[in-house]
């Protein structure tokens, strides 16, 4: 079947997290995690569901913007999109007019985002498959048709990216099996959320390590004293052999970055996540470079804008950890491009999941870059949310 797309809806949902201070940290101090919520209707009884993270306000903004783009869908086949999954993806992020509102960036590019995760997973539900099993089954010429290389051949080519994928094929049914038993690494942050009083995160922690966990991550930046109580508390209940990782979401300036986490490392933290303006692609390699020494690696790119800005970070060595999202980049498509190129720079991708549904998005890129590209579970883990927020649904 075709699939002719008819239809397309755009809800806005929120969830009052805020209240009791989940997700918070030292910039987002009261979010409502939210999303835009996207539903593709056909002429079939198939439809497609996807959705960009929020934070609260501006998600009616983000809705917007996909009933903008609405119109470049409506009326197409998913056979038609995907049969030229490259075009259609530049014909969304590189519209004549809209694309003045990123281009590839911003509320248009979350809205992108929205929209094509909406198209991958209506091709997955078309096939009977789980996305990640819908990337593991397609040959590596068909994936790379996938993707834009517009600015960053200079980084990968599309021969590259075909190399990299034909090599993997060694072993990839064996690292598929492996998955399916085994599952993937996985670290949790619904521990220690900025906001929670030390009760609470004790309790949440000792939960968690019944459960099995063995990384975890703490929210730090606002205060540089309590900051050492909490790594503190959380490094003495987790013990020396498990991992612990640290995330200031962007407080602060550089030179005041590589003195604050200096200031910590006495924790061992494996890593120091977005230390300081997301844009700053400069800062954060004076910061990788200083604080290496230490054994303290750098991780970002949550607010990444798109793949362009990754490879540089990638060719300044200005991160450690690449932490790829479902919707902050332009989906699938884009995020196939960061991962081929992590790989070839020899970057660990470690996918930030911190938010509404993107649990659930991420499992399916890690597994097929596990399954197809790394072959490597060398310091790589997956961000993972306990579900907090399951009792507002």
């Amino acid at each position: 079947m075709l699939h002719k797309i008819i239809g397309l809806t755009v809800r806005d949902v929120r969830f009052p997290t805020s209240v009791e201070q989940h997700g918070s940290d030292a910039m987002h101090t009261d979010p409502d995690y939210s999303a835009a919520y996207v539903v593709i209707h056909t002429d079939s009884d198939v439809r497609g569901f996807g959705l960009t993270f929020t934070l609260g306000k501006g998600t009616d903004v983000v809705v917007c913007a996909v009933r903008a783009l609405s119109g470049l869908l409506i009326g197409k086949s998913l056979h038609d999109i995907v049969g030229d999954f490259r075009g259609f993806y530049r014909l969304l992020s590189s519209d004549s007019q809209m694309r003045w509102l990123g281009p590839e960036k911003g509320v248009i590019h979350l809205a992108t985002a929205a929209v094509l995760n909406a198209v991958w997973d209506l091709w997955a539900r078309a096939e009977g498959k789980p996305l990640w099993k819908l990337l593991v089954d397609m040959e590596p010429k068909q994936i790379v048709s996938c993707i834009d290389f517009r600015y960053i051949t200079d980084a990968l080519t599309e021969d590259e990216a075909l190399d990299i994928l034909m090599k993997a094929q060694e072993g990839k049914r064996q690292r598929e099996q492996q998955m399916l038993k085994e599952g993937y690494p996985a670290y949790t942050t619904s521990c220690a959320w900025l906001g929670y009083p030390d009760e609470q995160l004790k309790q949440l922690c000792t939960d968690a390590l019944q459960r099995g966990w063995t990384k975890f991550k703490v929210k730090v930046g606002a205060d540089l004293e309590d900051d050492k109580r909490r790594c503190r508390l959380i490094r003495e209940m987790i013990g020396p052999e498990n991992t612990l990782m640290i995330d200031a979401n962007q407080r602060w300036d550089v030179s005041e970055a590589i003195s604050w986490v200096s200031k910590l490392s006495e924790f061992r933290p494996l890593w120091i996540e977005e230390p300081t303006s997301p844009d700053d692609i400069l800062g954060h390699a004076a910061i990788s470079k200083a604080l290496a020494p230490l054994g303290i690696g750098v991780a970002t790119g949550e607010q990444c804008h798109n793949r362009v800005m990754f490879k540089q970070f990638l060719q300044a060595s200005a991160l450690q950890f690449v932490q790829i999202d479902s919707c902050r980049l332009g989906s699938v498509n884009e995020n196939l491009a960061v991962m081929l190129m992590a790989h070839k720079f020899k970057v660990p991708v470690c996918p930030h999941a911190g938010g509404v549904g993107l649990c659930e998005l991420v499992q399916h890129l890690i597994l097929f870059d596990y399954i197809c590209i790394s072959a490597d579970l060398s310091n790589r883990v997956l961000d993972i949310l306990v579900r907090w927020w399951s009792p507002l649904l």
